[in-house]
């Protein structure tokens, strides 16, 4: 008997890849290829997705894994993506108009002037969503301002996942966590926000049915099948935004904060209860729905390795080995001896170091950083807490930062909680794969299937208490 897997399709914005999930959450077989955005032809400095690309990338990796897979018995197939990114379509589920990449700055100009249609905070308290240029809000207005003819002949808005299930089932359909990132949604009632949306002048006839996570969407028609390599029929799931699947498949429990350590640090919380009003106070701060109802996701995010990266470039080189960065500070004692570093790059004009001397090497200014990284942590936790109405009791960092074994201690110590870190870096493809494997009825519950992984946590407590690893 052939062993039963979860094929997961995961388009990353640096990789799109194709990975086989068993029932215990274990990856079985994998394929991985370099994804891009492209250049605008109307702007060199605009960015979009070629749908066509990405599809041909899933492709290459499922072609690379045929002898793989026909190995396995193919339960189900589920997607997930980075939010916000979509494009408007015809009847047929052609583009109107390229997708427009996260990355694309045309819309900072439609943020900055949002206010003439809506309050930025009456916009956040209905949506939970922060103001970021790349939301689908700002997406929509712009179309609207520069090609109204599309909005008005579109049959729908698509993002990024429901493109890629609709050329595998043919079904219009809109991936639940993918709306929670839009800013168009009422994250209350979980639907699209007739106050939003009249503001906008957009029609609610625009945004195909809400499906949940764990939701079959519909099969995987011959066409594409036989383009990818697999047998026609597959049930697909509806899965979504990569980073709720992340903190569900990192073993995140309700009111249990989680910290994703990468070039920017997302700070979020699975919470029953959200204070939205309060969140337009605090810059950085957004909230999304979970993949399961009844809980958000208020989180909070700031740029962190990023800061890391620039302070290798400059002091050492951008090859220099990060463990050569770590060995340097870890001859500075706690406090970096005075030095002090204000890392907010992005919004602060004194940002940099202060208590240099004579006797500051470079370890006091690597040190001097990831401390004060760890300090903008407690900060942003305290105020995650507020708006999540719960305390830390500790924190599950994941990421490529948990790594950094010294900036771990650095933030128990400064937190005053145990930092739990969870090594595997493939949280968001078994979150995805659990939903998946309730929605063939293979479970009963997404967390029934969790329950049959075994998490592996390396435990960092504050001060001088010895790192502990513990299985669960």
């Amino acid at each position: 008997m052939k062993q039963e897997v979860i094929l997961v399709l995961d388009c990353g914005a640096t990789n799109v890849r194709a990975i086989a999930v068993d029932r215990q959450g274990k990856i079985v077989s994998r394929a991985s290829t370099a994804n891009a955005s492209e250049i605008a032809t109307e702007n060199n400095t605009w960015h979009q997705w070629s749908l066509e690309d990405i599809l041909q990338r899933f492709t290459d990796c499922c072609q690379t894994l045929s002898d793989e897979l026909s190995s396995y018995l193919i339960r189900g197939i589920t997607v997930t993506t980075f939010g916000v990114d979509g494009a408007l379509v015809d009847e047929h589920g052609a583009l109107l108009y390229p997708i427009i990449s996260w990355k694309c700055p045309r819309t900072a100009a439609v943020m900055n002037n949002i206010g003439h249609m809506m309050t930025p905070q009456r916009l956040q308290a209905i949506s939970g969503v922060g103001a970021f240029s790349f939301n689908t809000l700002y997406k929509l207005v712009w179309l609207k301002e520069n090609y109204p003819h599309l909005a008005e002949q579109a049959h729908a808005w698509l993002f990024i996942s429901s493109l890629i299930n609709h050329r595998l089932t043919g079904e219009f359909t809109t991936d639940i966590t993918m709306a929670g990132t839009s800013q168009i949604l009422d994250i209350h009632q979980r639907d699209f926000s007739p106050e939003i949306l009249q503001a906008l002048g957009l029609p609610r006839r625009l945004f195909p049915r809400l499906v949940e996570a764990g939701e079959q969407i519909g099969t995987l028609q011959s066409d594409i099948a036989s383009r990818l390599g697999l047998p026609a029929g597959i049930p697909v799931i509806s899965a979504g935004h990569d980073t709720q699947f992340a903190l569900f498949g990192a073993g995140a429990q309700e009111n249990e904060p989680v910290l994703s350590s990468g070039t920017w640090e997302i700070l979020m919380v699975r919470s029953a209860q959200v204070n939205t009003p309060l969140l337009s106070q605090y810059p950085g701060s957004t909230c999304e729905l979970d993949s399961q109802p009844g809980l958000t996701n208020p989180g909070m995010q700031w740029l962190a390795s990023g800061v890391l990266e620039w302070v290798r470039k400059l002091l050492w080189t951008a090859e220099t080995p990060w463990q050569t960065l770590i060995d340097e500070a870890c001859t500075v004692p706690a406090g970096a001896e005075g030095v002090k570093m204000q890392s907010d790059l992005l919004t602060n004009q004194n940002a940099g170091w202060q208590g240099v001397t004579l006797t500051t090497t470079r370890g006091h200014f690597y040190r001097a950083a990831l401390e004060a990284l760890a300090g903008q942590l407690k900060l942003n936790l305290q105020t995650l807490e507020k708006i999540g109405q719960f305390n830390a009791t500790e924190l599950l960092l994941v990421g490529g930062g948990s790594r950094n074994a010294l900036w771990n201690q650095i933030k128990a110590d400064r937190l005053g909680i145990p930092i739990k870190v969870l090594d595997d870096a493939e949280t968001t493809v078994a979150g995805a794969a659990m939903f998946a494997w309730f929605g063939v009825g293979e479970f009963t519950s997404p967390k029934q299937a969790r329950a049959q992984v075994r998490y592996q946590y390396r435990y960092f407590y504050p001060q001088t208490e010895p790192e502990i690893t513990e299985e669960v």
